[in-house]
């Protein structure tokens, strides 16, 4: 997995896209009954970014900046970290409560009613214990999404984080980038998808 972060560029169009993406499996009964069976217990997220002017001088090297991201991953192949601009921050948190024995808990956000793990944190948040901040010696951060304590929050306390940042972990959806040339140094991609993975 790399830890290459996807370029933002200046160039960026509307629209984009966001599709949160479950797999379920229905299997029809002959008296007309379903059951159903969720594979993911949480969505992969498919993205779709539209970049109209990509420019391609000498000073603004936008098209190669692209162009060279995609190739270093191989297409498909390798998977980066994106900053969702409208998805990318935890501002306060409840994660867990601890049972006194448990040191490491998944970060979590929440949207909405629902609560899913975060790809990979993007820095170091505030945490706090049953309302208390604890120091940062007392507590780490495992990549990718793992808050680890020293020693195990008591029974009940409730484990809380602010001012959390984090990345969608993604791999390009195909192999192949179309880049049009539709005018001197500019250059249009209509469609650049990705989808998150599991880290």
């Amino acid at each position: 997995m790399s830890n290459a972060i996807f370029p933002t560029l200046p160039s960026l169009s509307w629209s984009t896209f966001k599709r949160p993406t479950f797999s379920t499996r229905i299997s029809k009964r002959t008296s007309g009954r379903e059951v159903r069976a969720a594979n993911y217990a949480y969505p992969l997220y498919e993205f779709e970014l539209t970049y109209e002017a990509l420019r391609a001088s000498q000073v603004y090297v936008e098209l190669q900046t692209l162009m060279g991201f995609f190739l270093q991953r191989q297409g498909s192949f390798d998977s980066f970290l994106f900053t969702d601009p409208t998805d990318n921050t935890v501002a306060s948190q409840v994660i867990a409560t601890g049972d006194g024995v448990t040191t490491s808990f998944t970060l979590v956000r929440a949207v909405g009613g629902w609560v899913e793990p975060i790809g990979q944190a993007a820095n170091q948040p505030s945490v706090y214990v049953n309302g208390a901040l604890q120091a940062t010696n007392t507590w780490g951060i495992t990549l990718p999404n793992t808050l680890t304590f020293s020693a195990a929050p008591g029974a009940g306390q409730q484990i809380l984080v602010t001012n959390l940042q984090y990345y969608f972990v993604c791999r390009f959806s195909d192999d192949v980038h179309d880049y049009e040339n539709f005018m001197d140094q500019l250059w249009t991609l209509k469609s650049c998808k990705f989808v998150s993975v599991k880290p």
